[in-house]
């Protein structure tokens, strides 16, 4: 099969497009054809050389695809060959072939296109697990999303729409927070402009952030417990600014703040088919009907798996880029 390979870690120049052997699925597996495959920036940190798959895992990036089964195993229940399917994955996606545990894979709805479904998985199973089932997101509760135009980000602005609960994002540029503001989120605050903390508090009244759901790691700790309210959360699931920072542990203690190291990718794959089997009987309803659905900024043909790791990035984009095969 074909497959968006590296031979060393590097830049974007590394990826290319070469022949690997065909993936071949467990018992508790399915094997998907590739339709359309997300991209994730844990993607670029893999190919950058630092952030390896777990154990056992395919070596080719990928972390959630769409397409159709092509093979079932045999205590792969609830699958057939020839469901759309759209799938959690460890690693593999950027292949023309992925196999799939059973559990992680969801039915593609018939409202969503190859390249939407191609962007719910690794995106909107985060923004659920963190939200809800660490942070515990309440109707009314204020919740602080930084890169709100990421693909994460706007998965969480219409999960926390459909929650009743308010999206406060942070972006890099006015345009960007505009973007944000048409799509659904409540405030928008442009953090080039200034301390973000100021404009959460102004935002919720002098209260603070229910909840934060953060990315961008060491740069951001400090003005995260700022911005929280009094028996807040911070849900960590990133560290693009590094992993080491220093803060006030009196401001934790004294208003009773709860922080959460969080990732997906190296769950146990039992534990990723409770969060896919809950966020489905929370929101599989909205997901039937359309209601969630990513924004597609751009779709690329495999071949040109360098420019759409350029453009991640360099952030250019809203929403998702996906991979096109076939």
């Amino acid at each position: 099969m074909k497959a968006v390979i590296f031979d060393r870690p590097g830049d974007e120049s590394v990826l290319r497009l070469g022949d690997v052997p065909d993936p071949s699925p467990k018992d508790d597996e399915i094997l998907i054809r590739v339709r359309c495959a997300g991209l994730n920036r844990a993607d670029l940190m893999q190919r950058q050389g630092h952030y390896p798959p777990p154990p056992g895992a395919s070596e080719i990036l990928g972390l959630e695809c769409a397409g159709e089964v092509i093979a079932v195993g045999k205590s792969a229940h609830g699958w057939k060959i020839g469901d759309r399917a759209m799938a959690l994955l460890p690693g593999g996606g950027y292949a023309e072939l992925a196999v799939a545990h059973a559990g992680s894979a969801m039915a593609i709805p018939g409202a969503l296109s190859d390249e939407e479904a191609a962007g719910i998985p690794e995106v909107y199973l985060t923004a659920f697990l963190n939200l809800f089932e660490l942070a515990d997101v309440k109707p009314g509760d204020n919740v602080l999303i930084h890169g709100g135009g990421s693909g994460v980000g706007t998965a969480s602005i219409q999960l926390l729409r459909e929650a009743g609960a308010r999206s406060i994002v942070t972006a890099g540029s006015d345009a960007k927070c505009e973007q944000c503001l048409k799509f659904g989120a409540d405030v928008a605050i442009n953090y080039k402009s200034g301390p973000f903390p100021p404009a959460v508090k102004t935002a919720t009244n002098g209260r603070g952030a229910d909840v934060i759901l953060d990315s961008i790691g060491a740069a951001y700790l400090a003005p995260n417990i700022e911005s929280l309210a009094h028996g807040g959360r911070l849900v960590l699931i990133g560290l693009m600014t590094g992993s080491r920072a220093e803060i006030d542990l009196a401001a934790v203690l004294r208003r009773h703040i709860r922080i959460f190291g969080s990732t997906l990718r190296s769950r146990p794959a039992a534990e990723k088919a409770a969060i896919v089997s809950a966020f489905l009987g929370r929101l599989g309803a909205a997901l039937s009907a359309g209601s969630l659905r990513p924004p597609i900024y751009k779709v690329l043909p495999a071949s040109e798996a360098s420019a759409a790791h350029r453009m991640m990035q360099a952030s250019e984009h809203f929403g998702k880029i996906i991979l096109r095969f076939g």
